[in-house]
């Protein structure tokens, strides 16, 4: 039997169980089945499964493989003694409890962050032996209060222990899990000596996944750092997009091109002269109105599939707050709306994957529509 259909074959059932009781099962939730293979749709379990578990902890990303996810996503940052570490930005204080150890009270700073000054703890004024003693919280906690309840209790997870937790997993679960690497603010930390590609090459040649065959991905919303690992890897990289603005190496050099530029036709035969794939937000794919609902669909998905790349939009997430307004439940932001319709839309247009916080929801909307 195809792994496609042995992912059908666990019950609608089932797979919205999940959705109701994530937030209070523990690690060991019961393994669910992926569909793989290169016909498949992907579905990125974003930060892991960051809808029910702090983002970026090894909880997280186990729980997103035992929900179906293809791929986990680890976005990578360094710390000062040159380790990639999964968090969402250089700046720890969201994400973990660093506010509440006064041994690093005199760490906390201003810097620039691609343009923006940001005041925080940041990773790269860390050694790793000093961010292992800080533990992961939930950067959102006013929507998803439930996920306070893991305050405290993960520690900052390595590159190395996120690809360890992927083989570990793969064998367990008896299906390869993926890993979907982001390389977070590259221009940012090559100006401070630290820049995160050789320690990412070197950590994927170390463990033998710098090959074509390999089920990895790099992305990086700048472009020349892809550019440059094209040269080096031999996996498949992605270029991300933002609805606006433009990449920082661009803005850094001067170089007057935007996202918008990106993504016309003529940018995505650029784009696929060395990524293999597309991740825009997914308000380039279908653009909200003003009142937030949904219009009509852009020519994204059918001009990056003529220039060759595959497409996989983020984020979908299930709380009000970040849906559009056909499908919100109500006014509470953190209140659920309907994830399953959204997801639904969306991949009427063809597009080839999608990240998600919460993985469950993709796989059972997979075998609901496949029913």
């Amino acid at each position: 039997m195809s792994s496609k259909l042995v992912r059908m074959a666990v019950t609608a059932t089932a797979a919205l169980a999940l959705v109701s009781a994530a937030p209070a099962i523990a690690d060991r939730a019961p393994a669910a089945p992926s569909h793989g293979g290169v016909d498949s749709f992907t579905i990125v379990g974003h930060r892991g499964a960051s809808g029910y578990r702090p983002e970026h902890t090894l909880a997280s990303y186990e729980l997103a493989a035992r929900m179906g996810a293809d791929y986990i996503e680890p976005d990578l940052v360094t710390t000062k003694d040159g380790v990639l570490v999964a968090r969402h930005e250089p700046e720890i204080g969201g994400t973990t409890d660093v506010a509440d150890h006064p041994e690093f009270t005199d760490r906390k700073k201003t810097k620039s962050l691609d343009g923006v000054n940001v005041t925080g703890w940041f990773a790269e004024d860390f050694t790793l032996a000093e961010l292992k003693t800080l533990r992961a919280v939930e950067r959102i906690p006013d929507i998803r209060q439930h996920n306070t309840i893991y305050n405290g209790r993960y520690e900052v997870p390595t590159l190395q222990e996120v690809i360890d937790l992927g083989k570990r997993l793969s064998r367990e679960l008896h299906r390869e899990i993926g890993i979907y690497i982001e390389t977070k603010h590259p221009t940012y930390f090559e100006k401070q000596g630290l820049a995160l590609e050789p320690a990412l090459v070197r950590t994927l040649n170390r463990n033998g996944l710098n090959r074509s065959s390999a089920k990895v991905y790099v992305q990086s919303f700048e472009v020349t750092n892809l550019i440059e690992l094209r040269r080096v890897l031999r996996v498949p990289l992605v270029q991300l997009t933002s609805a606006s603005g433009a990449p920082f190496d661009f803005v850094d050099s001067g170089d007057p091109r935007t996202y918008a530029d990106i993504v016309s036709p003529r940018g995505l035969r650029d784009v696929a002269k060395y990524a293999k794939g597309l991740g825009p937000e997914k308000g380039q794919v279908i653009p909200r109105d003003a009142a937030g609902f949904l219009t009509t669909p852009t020519s994204l998905v059918r001009d990056a599939h003529r220039a060759g790349l595959v497409v996989h939009p983020y984020t979908f997430r299930v709380e009000n707050s970040f849906l559009p307004a056909d499908f919100r439940s109500s006014a509470v932001p953190s209140q659920y709306g309907d994830l399953f319709a959204e997801i639904e839309v969306f991949r009427a247009t063809g597009i080839d994957g999608l990240f998600t916080d919460n993985p469950d929801v993709a796989v059972a909307q997979e075998q609901l529509a496949a029913a």
